[in-house]
């Protein structure tokens, strides 16, 4: 995925809060994790390995009428 940077930079940021005494910043990245995998998940991408390497559809787009 291409969001799941966001999930090493929330992870270094909640190690960083913990080692320095920050125990309420750590459990609130905690839970922005939770959000931010939720929404990653959630989030439609493509779907490539169609025809000539074209998007297939992912359920929200079925291509043209007539396509199989």
């Amino acid at each position: 995925m291409k969001s799941d940077w966001i999930l090493d930079v929330l992870t270094d940021l909640r190690a960083f809060a913990h080692a320095n005494g920050l125990p309420v910043l750590a459990e609130q990245l905690d839970d922005t994790a939770i959000v931010a995998m939720a929404e990653i998940s959630g989030k439609a991408e493509p779907v490539t390995g169609g025809p000539d390497d074209a998007e297939c559809a992912d359920g929200n787009h079925f291509g043209e009428a007539g396509a199989v």
